[in-house]
């Protein structure tokens, strides 16, 4: 825990507790109103998620308020050792007092501690922000794309599905989630990206996606061709009226066939039918294709963040 204390207050960088899980979730949200998150999967993510990761959400407090949060470890889905990331989320009405600046210096130390060579950290696109990022020493790496959908404003129809295709969902492949691993880590070795997304082994993506609390499995939507899991994609929800899409892929051999606008265009349907009234998605600003896909279905511009990268001092030592 470190502490720097003013006159007017103390200010606390400390270990995320159980108990700050639903004040961690809405400074989310105040933060990033686009970004999908439960304070279950708050908790999740620090108790369960992947060893290599590292993972750890420091907490900033200030006599008993909670400031902000960062979310940082190591990217534990690519081949290249030592980069890290820190998420840096003040909330909104409590930005001035010195948080995230101290967020930033723990999540700095502690990755450090770690060996990582490189540490990433998506920042908003306002001035406030960029200035932060660009003052603490970072440089501008790639942009995406915040896009929201009103479900309750309608949807395209669900595409002709072509011959040979069978349309099923993540619940199918509860005995057997391979087949779906298979198809996103060889989608993501396309997906445009600061750090290649080229190295997550069967076992880390069970833990990092498929025992999600937030996993909705029956809105998850799967193609098939000829016993193939052929294109996929996640669907994350909040229990209440919010779905975000975790992934949309497709593998190589598939291409070409409409099979990412049929998986997702049916899951949105289906989220619609149980009561979701607002879909939110994210993409790199180089992801063409998949953007071209949002904007069919309705998706309209939100946001936008910036991947910011600072290299860390020293050569890499990381010991994964």
């Amino acid at each position: 825990m470190t502490a720097v204390s003013s006159r007017l207050m103390t200010l606390i960088v400390r270990e995320f507790q159980p108990g700050d899980a639903g004040a961690a979730a809405d400074i989310l949200r105040a933060a990033m109103p686009y970004f999908v998150m439960t304070p279950e999967t708050v908790a999740w993510q620090v108790a369960s998620g992947p060893a290599a990761q590292h993972y750890r959400l420091l907490i900033a407090e200030a006599d008993g308020e909670l400031l902000g949060i960062s979310r940082t470890g190591i990217m534990f889905d690519t081949s290249v050792p030592g980069q890290a990331f820190a998420n840096i989320s003040v909330h909104p009405a409590r930005r001035g007092r010195g948080a995230g600046t101290a967020l930033l210096a723990a999540a700095e130390e502690y990755v450090t501690g770690l060996g990582a060579s490189a540490i990433y950290a998506w920042t908003a696109d306002d001035e406030q922000s960029l200035a932060f990022a660009a003052r603490h020493g970072y440089r501008r790496g790639r942009s995406a794309h915040f896009q929201r959908l009103d479900l309750v404003q309608g949807l395209p129809p669900v595409p002709p599905l072509p011959e040979g295709v069978e349309l099923r969902t993540a619940a199918d492949f509860i005995g057997d989630p391979a087949p779906i691993y298979a198809a996103d880590a060889e989608s993501a070795l396309d997906e445009p990206s600061d750090v290649a997304v080229d190295a997550i082994t069967y076992e880390d993506w069970l833990t990092y996606f498929w025992h999600r609390p937030d996993l909705d499995r029956d809105l998850t939507s799967v193609a098939v061709v000829d016993g193939v899991v052929a294109s996929v994609t996640l669907a994350q929800t909040d229990g209440g009226s919010r779905y975000w899409t975790g992934m949309t892929g497709t593998r190589r051999a598939y291409r070409g066939r409409g099979l990412a606008k049929l998986v997702k265009t049916h899951s949105l349907h289906r989220a619609r039918a149980v009561g979701y009234t607002e879909a939110f998605t994210n993409n790199d600003a180089g992801n063409v294709a998949m953007l071209a896909v949002n904007r069919w279905l309705g998706y309209r511009p939100s946001a936008t963040e910036w991947r910011y990268i600072r290299e860390l001092p020293g050569p890499s030592t990381f010991a994964g």
